[in-house]
């Protein structure tokens, strides 16, 4: 019979105070920025960017440009495994929760799960088994069924009593459009979301949420200069409001602004036909400090880590519950 796995969610605001404790990656978009001697500025710099960039988006009866303010949450999720008795848990994925202060009408909105993703187990698919893998091959190739446990991991998560409890919407999880494929413009366009793009074939990376249940739609909101990928389950579009919308795109545009400027703080906008680089030269930097450099080599050490946690002590255990995994 195959083990069951149970899912605890814990909350932690992540504000100008905020300090990464020992069991978050610190890989971690927001625990990178939380390190070193620069952390505090760092921090109130960038919630700085994100109500500017979230009030330039909600611009309407809002004629000051500052009714609103996003307050984020990090959501540390840990997994339990039937009848283990070492009473460990284990750390699985940490993800953002946004929430919207209006200071007009001193309310506080719900916003959306997702957001930044990370996941110890993908830092292994990555960083570990993907290398290990292509490692003296002429041709690119991924290993036998990369990413279906991650995946099935993912939606056994999502589909949990615990996630209900906590969210009341599926996350939306949004990340840097692919170095590797290019993009063209539609001619569609939404009012908050922007201008969609297309490409002609999927990304390993969008392959690899695709085994997540999610889907991907590509937008380039108003006054940025890149479009962002946007994973979703059910219709991005109908399912979340504008202010849901905006909480997501004010956050990860900023945070993409700091780690990837050379695509999104470039001088000049996607055209019609759109391939990022990482190589471009004609961007400008954020007053933020990140060591871009550091963060891959701690994803490596990470991804290491999860192998000798969790990968090989439970291997017997995580095929069985994969081959039995039914949503």
């Amino acid at each position: 019979m195959s083990k069951e796995f149970t899912f605890a969610i814990k909350s932690i605001c992540f504000d100008e105070d905020y300090h990464p404790s020992e069991t978050t990656r610190i890989t971690t978009n927001f625990a990178n920025l939380a390190r070193g001697k620069s952390r505090q500025e760092n921090l109130r710099n960038t919630f700085s960017m994100i109500d500017n960039r979230f009030n330039a988006l909600a611009h309407w009866d809002n004629p000051n440009g500052d009714r609103y303010a996003v307050k984020l949450e990090i959501i540390s999720v840990e997994m339990n495994i039937a009848g283990e008795s070492s009473g460990a848990a284990l750390p699985l994925i940490e993800i953002l929760k946004t929430n919207i202060v209006d200071r007009k009408t001193n309310q506080r909105i719900d916003g959306i799960a997702g957001n930044n993703f990370s996941s110890y187990v993908r830092d292994y698919d990555f960083s570990v088994l993907l290398p290990e893998h292509t490692k003296g091959r002429p041709e690119f190739s991924t290993p036998d069924n990369f990413g279906e446990l991650h995946g099935k991991l993912f939606k056994c998560f999502v589909n949990s009593s615990a996630y209900k409890a906590h969210f009341s919407k599926p996350p939306v999880i949004c990340l840097s459009v692919s170095s590797s494929k290019a993009y063209h413009r539609t001619e569609n366009q939404h009012p908050v979301l922007g201008i969609e793009y297309q490409q002609d074939e999927y990304s390993l990376t969008d392959e690899y949420f695709k085994k997540m249940g999610l889907k991907v739609r590509y937008f380039m909101p108003p006054n940025s200069v890149a479009p962002l990928a946007f994973y979703f389950s059910g219709d991005l579009l109908g399912d979340y409001t504008s202010l849901e919308l905006i909480s997501t795109i004010s956050t990860m545009d900023t945070f993409q602004k700091i780690y990837r400027p050379e695509i999104y703080n470039a001088n000049s906008p996607a055209g019609k036909s759109y391939q990022p680089s990482l190589k471009h030269q004609d961007y400008s930097l954020t007053r933020i400090v990140y060591d871009r450099e550091e963060r891959s080599q701690l994803a490596v050490g990470q991804g290491r880590f999860v192998e000798e946690n969790f990968i090989k002590p439970y291997q017997a255990i995580l095929e069985q519950w994969s081959a039995n995994y039914a949503v």
